[in-house]
Order: structure tokens, then C-alpha cells, then sequence
């Protein structure tokens, strides 16, 4: 095993758990929340902060300052002018790169896909759902009415996507930003998870 993945996720599909099953099977790590805590711990942070900024967007400055700084390193002078939200992303980018180059790994979200581009050994994936199955799913989650998972599902798809466009060059949940666009409603969560098991080794194949 060699493959890093990354899961891109709608609120309700069920990606982090999907992508928490597949690492189990191949008996490797899963980062989700635990990325933030690596972030916090190598970017000297305070992990609150870096979870109160955790994808959420900003239009505070501009995009390409962001990769300039990036390309000069933290102690660049721009780099201490920046907003905090800014710094956030640098961290996590940094981090994804490091579990990355550590082996084979799952990491949910985060512009991850973006962070590893031009890596062989990555499969970028999005999993979506049904409004139906992610509303249920909400429902259950966080014992919530009806109305109110969908308006959650609603936040926290609006701000997954403004994070990913802004800070990525590609367009959220749109099929050519990934390897693999996968409706986890149509076989459920186990058989989305064996989808992927598949998909995986057979990339492995390919790639051997």
C-alpha cells in the first residue's frame, strides 16, 4: 500500500466516516480533526484558533500574496502581515504535506487534494449524497428537526466551498477537480466504502 487519499465531502454524506472505514481496512491513519491538532503542534498555533478558522473562507487578501508568501517560508516580512486565517491554511497545508511524504494515508477535506497536486501515488475523491439521505443523516447525527439540518447542511456546504475555491484553483464538488465523484446514497456507506477499496487497489495495480 502507497496510495494517499483524499476525500472531498458534502455535510450529511457520510465522507468522514467513509474515509475513517477505508483506512481501517487498509490498516492505515485517517486525519480529519486530528490534521488541526498536528497543525497546532508544528505551526506553534493554539489549536482553538486554527479550529475556529478550520475551512472556512476568507476575502480578506489577496489569493496570490498567499502563494508568493508560501513559496518564501514563514519568516517572510508578508508572511507576519497576514491575516490569521491565512497563516491557518499555510499551517495546514504544510502538515498535509508532511503525513503525505510520512506514507499512505486518508485525509478528509482541507484542500488536501490541492496541497498533494502532482504526486503519482494520490487518488483525489468527492463524496456527495442525496438531500434526502443527508438530511436523515444530520438529523440522527445531531438530533436536529428536519429544517434545521438543512440549514446546517446548507452553512457548512456554502463554506466548504467558498474555502476550496478560494484557496485551491479548482471548483468544489465539480467532477474534474477529482479522480472520483461518488453518490455515497445509491449504495450506502459500506458499499461506497468497498467501491473505494476497489478503486484503490486496482490504482495500486496500475501504478505498480
Amino acid at each position: 500500500m502507497n496510495t494517499v487519499i483524499t476525500i472531498g465531502r458534502q455535510f450529511g454524506s457520510a465522507g468522514r466516516e467513509i474515509g475513517e472505514k477505508v483506512a481501517e481496512h487498509f490498516g492505515i491513519k485517517c486525519y480529519d480533526k486530528e490534521l488541526l491538532s498536528r497543525a497546532a503542534k508544528e505551526s506553534g498555533f493554539c489549536e482553538e484558533m486554527i479550529q475556529n478558522h478550520d475551512e472556512r473562507p476568507t476575502n480578506s487578501f489577496l489569493y496570490n500574496l498567499v502563494m508568493d508568501t508560501y513559496s518564501f517560508g514563514y519568516n517572510n516580512s508578508s508572511f507576519v502581515d497576514m491575516p490569521i486565517s491565512h497563516k491557518v491554511f499555510l499551517a495546514q497545508f504544510d502538515t498535509i504535506k508532511k503525513i503525505a511524504d510520512e506514507g499512505p494515508c486518508v485525509i478528509v477535506g482541507r484542500c488536501a487534494d490541492y496541497a498533494l497536486a502532482g504526486r503519482s501515488n494520490v487518488v483525489n475523491l468527492f463524496i456527495y449524497g442525496s438531500e434526502e439521505a443527508k438530511v436523515k443523516h444530520i438529523m440522527e447525527r445531531y438530533s436536529l428537526s428536519e429544517n434545521k439540518a438543512k440549514d446546517m447542511i446548507i452553512k457548512k456546504d456554502k463554506q466548504r466551498q467558498s474555502y476550496y475555491n478560494y484557496y485551491s484553483s479548482k471548483k468544489w464538488g465539480r467532477a474534474d477537480s477529482y479522480d472520483l465523484c461518488i453518490n455515497s446514497s445509491v449504495l450506502g456507506e459500506e458499499g461506497t466504502v468497498n467501491l473505494i477499496i476497489q478503486y484503490v487497489e486496482d490504482f495500486e495495480k496500475k501504478n505498480d
